[in-house]
């Protein structure tokens, strides 16, 4: 088998709120193989969100490792995470996060171009990318300009360009109807089986189906033990 592109070793996050502390992450440990989407589930403020932007390194723990295909994701300067990000991870996030003074095609192609792809270079990767959601005329629109689900599709094209080893999802269909929903998902699950790891988030049994295994949270904690 090949090496976990991403591993959570015994990762807690606690954070401050007042003169009390609350525990998100506690002791979780977790395996992600390049191939293998696995879906997230729990209830509101179990920690599904704090467990994404973990891995992501968009937050880190204040205990226990993270490590992305290999490296020490939570022992590096925050340009270095910034970087691991750019290269290496594609996020889904529940709302959105486009650039409002950017088109939809610059939204996609702008983690390429900060990695010091040309422009136009990047706007042929945007463009294959919308053209694989059927959204090729959303190029030069801005989001302001499209509907919630368009956005929503668009932010997925932007998860999915260039050679992203770690796919993080986070209700990524929020958005969108039934029939697109599950065009959604089968991108995602086209990529994983492309060899990218997948995380979804989601509350929606339907759409965890899709996963390889599902994973459940309560409290901070995996239900079940180790995963």
């Amino acid at each position: 088998m090949t090496s976990p592109a991403l591993i959570l070793e015994h990762v807690s996050k606690v954070h401050q709120d007042g003169p009390n502390e609350v525990t998100a992450l506690d002791g979780v440990d977790l395996l992600v193989h390049p191939g293998e989407l696995v879906a997230i589930m729990g209830p509101s403020g179990s920690g599904k969100s704090t467990l994404l932007n973990v891995a992501g390194t968009l937050d880190t723990p204040t205990s226990g490792r993270v490590l992305i295909d290999g490296r020490d994701a939570s022992q590096v300067s925050a340009k270095t995470r910034a970087e691991i990000r750019r290269r290496h991870i594609g996020f889904i996030f529940q709302d959105f996060n486009l650039i409002p003074t950017l088109t939809c095609a610059e939204n996609i192609g702008l983690p390429l171009e900060l990695d010091g792809m040309k422009a136009r270079e990047a706007r042929e990767h945007a463009l294959a990318s919308l053209a694989e959601l059927e959204l090729t005329e959303l190029a030069d629109r801005y989001p302001s300009e499209v509907s919630g689900g368009q956005r929503q599709r668009v932010a997925i094209a932007r998860a999915v360009v260039g050679e992203r080893g770690l796919l993080l999802a986070d209700e990524p269909t929020g958005a969108l109807d039934s029939a697109t929903s599950e065009s959604v998902l089968e991108l995602l699950v086209s990529r994983v089986r492309a060899g990218a790891a997948g995380i979804l988030v989601t509350h929606e049994p339907r759409l965890a189906a899709y996963a390889d295994r599902t994973i459940y949270l309560r409290d901070g904690r995996v239900q079940g033990g180790a995963q």
